[in-house]
């Protein structure tokens, strides 16, 4: 069948056009490759979130033009980049007559010492600028120019103009037991995992054990996380880990506060009123039902500020000193968004509310700031708090011989009431959000409610915003998950008040993105892996291989036409697992869970018949590749009420058959829990992100004994035969 594609007719229009220049889809093929082209009145408002009016023919001609003034006015882009070790070309616009000049400023302010020349162009076209012609040359960038964010400059004649020029790796290396083999680990969603010493939910010193315990038990070389990126300072907490108010710092809400250095050197009523309130939580360790983050942190936020306010010595006020000033702005954007919304509530969505009426430069908040001093710097010393227990997780489990340790997990974005957006919004879209368009997993599309980051202002700032965010992330986590990686290379864009499938795709600088992940990822000696499941064009997965990062395997999806492939045949370079925390873990998905849940939601565009039986298809189909590859005995398939658990092993064994480099289990497998941690496409009708790990009879599943639970040996077992 041949491409479809745009008539010459519809690329020859202005609107089309337009969003073409600035990087906006105005036509793609859905997953069932059904071509679709976008509506004129959805591309203006895409348009308009970019900050580019095209409500009319002549807005949109104008438009075209201020953008090209502006690219071939400027005499280099404002971020370019370079691959370590070879030679690349950088074009400068230019004169027809001029001849340009260049010079490197090194990361760390140094000058490049070698030499930086400068050749012909690539020969297209000249532009006319307002009557002066502009041709381009070619600024050459040496292959030995070390890896890192340096600044390229650029003059002709008298003007002198620089760009961020970033210098990755290649690819990202494998680690040493990845390149003739594979490693394995565990998939947790950490808040529903708690031990005797919990606060009614997991945190961060669950984790250190549970990091531990996972190699000690089980052999495992990491563990997989729900995003813990920073969340609002007070109650009531945003359930889902995906809607984070800012993805640069670090959710402080995990904190165990016994684990605080200054809690041992408390006085004694100090330390007996953190106790009481600890033992206020207790009960909520035993709910199988229902994580209340709400309860938990009532009395956790009163234990941590008894401790904070109970002072610090000099060695420990300096680290906390260095660690503000190495966060910057970055630390006061959250801690200031965290005071105004402790004291003037959260923001709403009325005109009236703070973050609509003030911005970071209002009178009004360095006001707030001069008021409360110590409320400021509590939430600064949070966050400090936060980092320093996140990263002895991380050590803890390197020490105790993990290969990787945390597999941390990055949201595709942030909540559009939150810190990010709030102190910078010009990093952001303004009137659109991103999701995904219709597919087979939700037919109506979904809208994730996040604003999506600004090509143009990533652009313009060197990608600075996304290095701190990877920065950040390596620095406390030897993996990276990137949740929805097709967003560095395209998001769909849903203007506001429009439903989920009247958006577009908004496409990024994806070598650029990639090339950031390649720098901190090399730095930290770390693994990338990213989550390119769903509406994904093919090259998207090449891409990934070649820049050495890990695409996802995950079996239930690993078929074409109602087959499922052998794992044998899958993809070396991704991660493999059984399913995703937005299906049921597997006994409930082999029990139809998935097809009770949408029914019971009203999430269905068909009959329920219709789609219990495709479900039922799709349980033999897999059933019979299982059989057919050896990893399931045929009288199992025929009587699989009985054989539940037998099944579940088989599907894991399939992993262990497949090339891939990383293979992970889930807990809730492990221990037959059957509830869905997610329902895509709903907020509270289902209770996601709050469901306790519990085991097939519904009785919670402690930290102390989750991997010596027969389920655990088991899948360790297989892994490490």
């Amino acid at each position: 069948m041949s491409e479809i594609t745009e008539s010459e007719e519809r690329l020859a229009r202005p609107l089309i056009r337009l969003a073409k220049l600035v990087g906006v889809g105005t036509s793609y093929v859905g997953m069932s490759h059904d071509y679709h082209e976008i509506d004129d009145d959805v591309l203006i408002e895409v348009l308009a979130a970019l900050g580019i009016d095209a409500s009319s023919e002549n807005a949109q001609l104008i438009a075209i033009r201020r953008i090209l003034n502006e690219r071939y006015s400027r005499l280099v882009a404002p971020t370019v980049l370079h691959i370590a070790g070879s030679e690349d070309r950088v074009l400068v616009n230019t004169g027809i007559l001029d001849v340009p000049s260049a010079s490197i400023t090194l990361e760390n302010g140094e000058p490049y010492q070698g030499t930086v020349e400068v050749g012909p162009g690539d020969g297209s076209q000249a532009y006319d600028l307002d009557g002066t012609f502009i041709s381009n040359a070619a600024v050459v960038i040496p292959a030995d120019l070390p890896i890192g964010y340096h600044t390229l400059h650029v003059k002709v004649a008298d003007r002198v103009q620089d760009a961020t020029l970033i210098s990755a790796p290649d690819r990202v290396d494998l680690l040493d037991p990845m390149k003739g083999g594979s490693l394995w680990g565990w998939m947790a969603q950490l808040y529903s995992i708690r031990s005797s010493n919990s606060w009614g939910v997991g945190d961060y010193e669950d984790l250190k054990t549970m990091l531990v315990d996972a190699k000690q038990k089980t052999g495992a070389d990491f563990v997989l996380i729900n995003p813990v990126h920073a969340a609002e300072p007070v109650s009531p907490l945003t359930p889902s880990p995906y809607l984070p108010v800012s993805r640069r710092l670090i959710n402080f809400t995990y904190i165990r506060p016994e684990a605080i250095v200054e809690y041992a050197t408390l006085s004694e009523g100090d330390k007996n009123a953190v106790d009481g309130l600890h033992a206020d939580t207790e009960p909520l360790n035993g709910d199988s039902q229902l994580i209340d983050r709400d309860a938990m942190w009532r009395s956790k936020m009163h234990a941590l500020w008894i401790i904070f306010k109970a002072g610090r010595t000099a060695e420990r006020q300096s680290a906390f000193d260095q660690f503000k000033a190495d966060y910057g702005s970055d630390l006061e954007a959250y801690a200031t968004w965290c005071l105004c919304y402790d004291k003037w509530g959260a923001p709403n969505g009325e005109e009236s509310n703070w973050e609509r009426k003030f911005n970071r430069n209002s009178p009004e908040i360095a006001n707030l700031r001069k008021q409360y001093p110590d409320t400021l710097d509590f939430y600064r010393w949070l966050e400090w708090i936060a980092a320093e227990q996140l990263s002895s997780a991380q050590q803890t489990a390197k020490d105790a011989g993990m290969h990787i340790g945390i597999m941390s997990d990055m949201a595709v974005g942030v909540h559009p009431s939150g810190a990010d957006v709030w102190w910078n919004p010009e990093r952001f879209a303004k009137g659109a959000t991103v999701g995904a368009p219709p597919d087979m997993f939700n037919q109506q599309g979904q809208n994730w409610s996040q604003p999506p980051l600004s090509p143009i202002n990533l652009e313009a700032t060197g990608y600075e915003t996304y290095r701190n965010m990877v920065h950040g992330m390596f620095a406390r986590a030897g993996a990276v998950r990137i949740d929805h990686i097709l967003g560095l290379f395209r998001l769909w864009w849903i203007p506001e008040n429009r439903s989920a499938m009247d958006g577009a795709y908004v496409y990024y600088d994806s070598d650029i993105m990639l090339g950031v992940l390649a720098i901190e990822a090399s730095r930290a000696g770390g693994v990338v892996v990213g989550e390119d499941l769903g509406v994904v064009p093919d090259h998207v997965a090449d891409s990934l291989s070649s820049h050495g990062i890990l695409g996802c395997a995950v079996e239930w999806f690993e078929q074409r036409d109602g087959v499922f492939r052998a794992p044998s045949q899958w993809r070396p370079y991704a991660l493999a697992s059984v399913n995703t925390h937005d299906l049921p873990p597997t006994a409930g998905y082999l029990e139809y869970e998935h097809v009770k849940i949408r029914e019971r939601l009203g999430l269905l565009t068909g009959p329920v018949e219709e789609f219990e039986a495709s479900a039922k298809t799709e349980q033999d189909a897999m059933l019979a590749m299982l059989v057919e590859q050896g990893y399931l005995d045929a009288d199992f398939a025929e009587h699989r009420e009985d054989h539940e658990a037998d099944i579940v092993d088989a599907l894991y064994r399939a992993l262990k058959g497949s090339p891939c480099k990383l293979l992970a289990a889930s807990i809730t497998d492990a221990v037959g829990e059957k509830r869905a941690q997610n329902q895509p496409g709903t907020n509270n009708e289902y209770p996601n992100w709050r469901i306790p790990l519990a085991d097939a009879k519904g009785n919670v599943v402690p930290l102390e004994t989750l991997f010596d639970t027969p389920g655990a040996q088991r899948f360790a077992q297989i892994f490490n035969s």
